[in-house]
């Protein structure tokens, strides 16, 4: 987790492309569980949990984090969601449960700008999270 928060502390904004844009534009590579026209699944590299899986709009449009989403950006939050679902039943996570989670800015630990939701599961999940 400390490696994470360092990640996430030294992380600046930029314009450039982003890991995940070139995952999307397979420039590098990425076990790829689920695309479709506007999302991308994949492993994360670094698991959290015995099941991590990144969800990503294929098309940025402004969309750097949660705390940036605009009207405009409605539909595909909500078909995020839906994928993530998709996901953690095709993972068969849907019988014992799993977490979602969207990091947003420094303080949230979000080391990519790129908005993009965490699936985690296969063990118990703690509480509180952070």
């Amino acid at each position: 987790m400390a490696s994470e928060e360092g990640a996430a502390r030294s992380a600046v904004y930029s314009d450039a492309p982003t890991i995940f844009d070139k995952i999307i534009k397979k420039e590098i590579p990425a076990t790829v569980v689920y695309e479709d026209d506007k999302a991308l699944a994949f492993r994360d590299i670094s698991p959290q949990a015995p099941t991590h899986i990144i969800i990503i709009p294929k098309v940025k449009d402004g969309l750097t984090g949660i705390s940036k989403a605009e009207p405009r950006h409605v539909e595909i939050l909500g078909h995020l969601m839906y994928v993530t679902k998709l996901v953690a039943l095709q993972e068969g996570l849907d019988q014992k449960g799993y977490r979602i989670v969207i990091n947003d800015g420094p303080n949230g630990c979000q080391s990519v700008f790129h908005l993009h939701i965490h699936l985690l599961g296969g063990r118990q999940m703690h509480w509180p999270p952070g």
